[in-house]
């Protein structure tokens, strides 16, 4: 298993070490991410300028442009036969509702989707707590498993939310659809400490 691992964070952000390290144990892992933070980048590609890929001290490639050059890059030319799957994350903050359509993090999941490489990206709340990894490498295991059970994985890609809590504090994880977001309303947040998919 050959796992392609991306961000919108940068290669130096604590989450993109945590999801890799966490996957090396049981995958082969390529780490192919934007050499500073890019929230925010969408889908974008760059296309007015070079691109620049350097291998870095800790192993990992680091890329001048957004998190779709980076997984698009890896795909097209820099590794040697696609990957199984598309990882990005784990974003500093979640992605919930119509704000995925902005989100780098999820951008670099929908580019290993639209070339068909199913692909996941993963988020944990931002709050006044410094981010608890240990929650998701605990959870993510169980998820993964109980998805890669439904065998329905092509052409899709999934964007999964973490709360930032004490692991015994977890009541469960559930699939739910995307929220929606209209001028007053707000979108829907993470609650009751359950896990949204």
């Amino acid at each position: 298993m050959h796992i392609l691992v991306s961000n919108d964070d940068g290669y130096l952000a604590p989450g993109l070490s945590a999801l890799a390290e966490k996957l090396s144990e049981s995958a082969q892992v390529t780490v192919v991410a934007p050499d500073r933070n890019r929230s925010a980048a969408s889908n974008s590609l760059t296309l007015d300028m070079p691109l620049r890929v350097k291998q870095m001290d800790n192993g990992y490639f680091s890329v001048d442009g957004t998190p779709t050059d980076c997984v698009h890059l890896a795909i097209t030319g820099l590794l040697d036969k696609d990957p199984n799957l598309v990882f990005s994350g784990i974003n500093n903050g979640q992605n919930m509702g119509k704000d995925i359509y902005y989100s780098g993090t999820v951008g670099a999941a929908r580019e290993g989707c639209l070339n068909g490489i199913f692909s996941i990206a993963f988020s944990i709340e931002k709050n006044n707590a410094k981010p608890n990894w240990k929650l998701i490498k605990k959870y993510a295991p169980e998820i993964l498993k109980k998805i890669f059970s439904i065998k329905i994985l092509d052409n899709i890609y999934l964007n999964i939310n973490f709360p930032n809590i004490e692991v015994d504090k977890v009541k469960g994880y559930k699939l739910a659809v995307l929220g929606n977001r209209k001028p007053g309303l707000t979108i829907k947040k993470i609650n009751n400490n359950t896990i949204y998919i």
